[in-house]
């Protein structure tokens, strides 16, 4: 795969791929991570003298104009930590985005619209997809791609576009590569996992492929439930798939057959209902009362994790452990945190609200050894798949 050292960019206008994909509340971004983790891409592009023309998404538009999908706070807030201008062009392919790429100076940055305003990006039709990936592609002389967090979606930027134009990996896509044969190829052991989150089918895939690679799993957020209602426990108004016992009954089987360790709660805190004010308290995992619902794992399951993550020396976390942006359960996350760092392994943060919870729980990201920008992808890597957005720039 080559990467943008590769490439020469120079007065040449570069289409990014990126991943811009923040978390707005009221028109503000609440967390910008992955707009910080695109910035050494970008910047690098730039001491080059290139034209640097970034494409996004944001949230699903469904191939409509929807003013609060818009990426201009993004574009803003882009600028701010680039300490220069971004031109934020109107539209994707249209007037707007031509004369927007059209006016940028060598070093320049423009970021294009939402990509998802157009409904050839997501396109199941090949030739629907294709029309609007020429139009894209027609803005650029070379293209990056550099959102790692895509890389698992046949669409337009990110699969037709690179087959258009001469292309390169981006320094966060190259990055995120490496780490994730860390921990399929060649893993350090023990090579331990947590996985948090609300639903099991989420996971299912990468708990099977990590059924024959990983020393033990350990099992937090909603997805527990599921868990423990398949060793017949009572989980009240738990969140619960009922539709996925059987097969949590098989994976338990499996691992116990393998000798992969399965690591489930001890404790839960229960609420009588999705509150932060709610009465809640601690009630063991095995007796959770029927009219209340677990939000998070207890302060003794904190404990036991933290315990089997010590001795790892390569771990993969995805998923928090409770509903963390709720500070009652929030506590066992920020164990399963304290866990990976204490351990001293080589750690990977998946992405996603892992990554949010990692921020918004004050960790310095440092602490960590790395943190994905693409929890589906990350999750699609691990569970072997061939991930679209890197077969084309590996072609």
């Amino acid at each position: 795969m080559r990467t943008i050292d590769d490439l020469d960019v120079a007065g040449r206008r570069v289409l990014v791929r990126a991943d811009l994909n923040v978390p707005l509340e009221n028109g503000s971004i609440t967390d910008d991570g992955r707009i910080r983790a695109s910035l050494p891409t970008i910047e690098a592009l730039r001491a080059r003298g290139a034209k640097v023309v970034v494409c996004a998404h944001l949230g699903r538009p469904k191939g409509e104009v929807k003013p609060e999908f818009s990426l201009a706070p993004v574009a803003a807030r882009l600028g701010e930590l680039l300490g220069t201008d971004v031109a934020a062009a109107g539209d994707v392919v249209g007037d707007s985005a031509r004369a927007t790429v059209g006016g940028l100076a060598d070093g320049g940055v423009a970021l294009l619209e939402n990509l998802r305003f157009e409904p050839g990006e997501t396109s199941k039709d090949d030739a629907e997809r294709g029309a609007f990936a020429d139009r894209l592609a027609a803005l650029a002389e070379l293209y990056v791609g550099d959102g790692f967090g895509a890389v698992h979606r046949r669409h337009a930027s990110v699969y037709d576009v690179p087959r258009r134009l001469p292309h390169a990996a981006g320094g966060l896509i190259a990055a995120e590569v490496e780490v994730l044969k860390r921990l399929t190829e060649d893993v350090e052991r023990p090579y331990a996992v947590a996985l948090g989150g609300s639903k099991v089918s989420d996971k299912l895939g990468v708990i099977d492929n990590l059924l024959g690679k990983a020393d033990r799993i350990l099992i937090g957020g909603g997805m527990v439930f599921t868990f423990l209602k398949a060793q017949g426990h009572e989980v009240g108004k738990s969140l619960l798939e009922e539709d996925q016992l059987g097969t949590v009954r098989e994976y338990l089987r499996r691992a116990e057959e393998s000798g992969v360790e399965f690591v489930l709660p001890v404790d839960i805190v229960a609420a009588t209902e999705f509150s932060a004010d709610a009465d809640h308290g601690v009630v063991a995992a095995d007796a959770i009362p029927a009219d209340r619902l677990g939000l998070d794992i207890g302060p003794e399951s904190g404990k036991l994790f933290a315990a089997r993550l010590a001795d790892a020396r390569t771990v993969f976390w995805n998923g928090p452990m409770g509903v963390f942006e709720m500070e009652p359960y929030s506590h066992g996350t920020r164990a399963v945190a304290q866990g990976l760092i204490d351990s001293g392994a080589f750690t990977v943060v998946g992405g996603g609200d892992s990554a949010a919870a990692v921020r918004r729980l004050g960790f310095d990201e440092a602490a960590f050894s790395h943190i994905s920008t693409g929890g589906g992808a990350s999750l699609e890597y691990l569970e072997g798949k061939t991930l679209p957005g890197l077969q084309a720039l590996e072609d």
